[in-house]
């Protein structure tokens, strides 16, 4: 398959690009401008036709009734992002609407539509999950379908699919319990997303208060060997196995190596077998914003800078396409969503 995007700098990027790495290969906005100030938790996914989709949520300020899902597409003939359109908000039947969040792409193997998950309600703790599927990469989306109640989809981070066709949805919850609880779990799909079943919490969101896992391989990609990572109110990634393709998993602790500022990350497995993380590595703060790899997933090695003056960068997604190259979106200040591609032979 060709390469998705171009080794040209576009436009907008080449004095950013000037001081950064040989495998940091593009540095750019998916926009400039929008129909509205302020964006966050993008999300980015490779369609089952070859393009490149990206989303996040917009609007005048998270947790606003006026905060929807935007989507936009990679025109590879004109190597630019289109502008972004709105597929999803919350407004409801009774003509009430409520702010939505955290939007997630996630194209399953073969023929499969394209899943895009979400969240609609008032606040983490009453919200609920609904999806959108698309049969033309992205292009029209079906009717929302809301969830079973107590099933939220994929919290902030993609789902992986195992060599069985088994989905696997890394999700989380924040309780207004007094002390509050942050707690990991999975849901789990054996027939394509049409029904869910959750594991138990994995951790009791207090000794470690953990959420938005990301899942990562460590036999093969789609193997039964799996860890979890992700946030924490510790200040530290936190870390968790299982050797049963995520039925069950081991006890949760921290990864000493990796700082985390209570802020959103993401990782996945590279097809060498690398893992890589997206992440701010201070104790406070949302600023610098990293890329760290690693052989074993226990020791890692920052290797770029994506961010590293005053201002908030946070909330990255990471994938691996299909020719290679690793694609990463991140908030960029609460105005704009930013996009980066890494040639990762060159780390």
């Amino acid at each position: 398959m060709k390469s998705l995007l171009p080794l040209l700098v576009l436009a907008g990027s080449s004095l950013a690009l000037a001081a950064n790495p040989p495998a940091l290969l593009t540095h750019e906005f998916i926009y400039e401008q929008a129909p509205y100030p302020s964006c966050h938790a993008s999300t980015i996914v490779e369609s089952a036709q070859g393009g490149l989709i990206a989303a996040w949520f917009g609007g005048t300020a998270e947790k606003n009734p006026d905060v929807g899902i935007w989507v936009s597409h990679f025109d590879r003939a004109k190597h630019a992002w289109l502008p972004g359109v709105e597929v999803a908000n919350g407004v409801q039947a009774n003509g009430k609407r409520h702010p939505t969040w955290n939007p997630v792409l996630f194209q399953p193997r073969g023929n499969a539509p394209l899943m895009l998950f979400y969240k609609v309600g008032p606040s983490p703790q009453t919200w609920w999950g609904e999806v959108r599927t698309s049969t033309d990469g992205g292009k029209t989306w079906s009717a929302a379908r809301r969830l079973p109640d107590g099933i939220y989809g994929p919290i902030k981070n993609k789902p992986v699919q195992l060599a069985d066709g088994t989905i696997l949805s890394p999700t989380s919850d924040e309780t207004d319990e007094k002390p509050s609880k942050w707690r990991v779990y999975f849901e789990r799909s054996t027939d394509g997303g049409a029904t869910w079943a959750k594991t138990p919490f994995l951790n009791d969101g207090i000794a470690v208060g953990a959420i938005q896992p990301s899942i990562l391989f460590h036999d093969s990609i789609g193997g039964a060997k799996l860890q979890a990572i992700g946030r924490t109110r510790q200040g530290k990634v936190f870390t968790v196995s299982s050797d049963n393709a995520g039925k069950t998993w081991g006890a949760m602790s921290l990864l000493d190596g990796l700082q985390n500022p209570n802020s959103g990350t993401d990782a996945v497995t590279l097809k060498d077998g690398r893992h890589l993380i997206v992440y701010n590595p201070v104790p406070k703060g949302r600023t610098p914003l990293k890329v760290a790899v690693s052989r074993d997933g226990q020791q890692w090695k920052d290797v770029i800078t994506l961010e590293d003056q005053p201002g908030e960068y946070s909330y990255p997604a990471v994938i691996q396409t299909s020719d290679g190259r690793v694609h990463i979106t991140y908030t960029w200040k609460r105005q704009r969503v930013r996009h980066a591609v890494i040639d990762p032979a060159k780390l």
